[in-house]
């Protein structure tokens, strides 16, 4: 589910002859991201719509669980990735996160057809991860599992250069380890066959995604 984005980091490879040339290359290169970010919502919610199911969920269930919260877990990775595409000074870095944002926006597309097609409130009133065995337990500070506080995402914002691609890194790895705990409480504890498919598929992309960024921090001295 992940699309490749690779125009930024293709044209930060091409000569410029001033600062203001790079800015306008960077400029360009976020643009291009996030046309892609909405095309990956758009694609996400078709493929919610692709894959209705006859039994709903409830509104307690573990599945409407995982799409309310794993939206919002989600959300944070996007806001991460998009930064990391436009501040990042590794070109591994700004492609990974681009990669990241345009993905995990197009899974929130799909988890919220999901909840429409189940009639459900996007939002619920459980608290955030009632719908796990050991919900109550990870939870820190209202943050589901490996979601950077507000203090590390200001952090985040205000790095620049060689720190930033560090703390992005460190950050995503934390962030992505929480998501696949989330992931396998679906699987472990879900029925319905869409939602585990997809599940499935995400975990997938997060172990692989946890692969590059580990060795991206290795080879950055983090």
């Amino acid at each position: 589910m992940t699309a490749a984005v690779t125009t930024d980091t293709d044209l930060d490879e091409a000569p410029t002859t001033d600062d203001g040339g790079r800015r306008g290359i960077r400029r360009f290169g976020t643009l291009a991201l996030a046309a892609a970010v909405v095309v990956g919502l758009l694609l996400g919610y078709a493929g919610g719509l692709l894959t209705p199911s006859f039994t709903r969920p409830g509104d307690n269930s573990v599945e409407a669980g995982f799409a309310r919260d794993m939206t919002t877990h989600h959300a944070q990775a996007v806001a991460m990735g998009l930064m990391a595409f436009q501040q990042g000074e590794d070109p591994e870095v700004r492609q990974i996160g681009g990669d990241i944002a345009t993905g995990q926006q197009g899974e929130i597309g799909t988890m919220q057809t999901w909840l429409r097609l189940w009639k459900l409130d996007p939002t619920g009133d459980q608290p955030p991860m009632a719908w796990m065995s050991d919900g109550a337990a990870v939870v820190k500070d209202g943050l589901m599992p490996g979601m950077a506080t507000p203090d590390e995402m200001t952090k985040l914002r205000e790095a620049r250069g060689h720190e930033f691609d560090l703390l992005f890194l460190q950050l995503m790895i934390r962030h992505h380890l929480g998501g696949v705990h989330m992931i396998q409480g679906v699987l472990d504890g879900g029925h319905d066959k869409d939602v585990l498919l997809v599940a499935q598929t995400m975990k997938n992309t997060q172990q692989t995604d946890l692969t590059n960024l580990q060795a991206a921090l290795k080879r950055l001295g983090g």
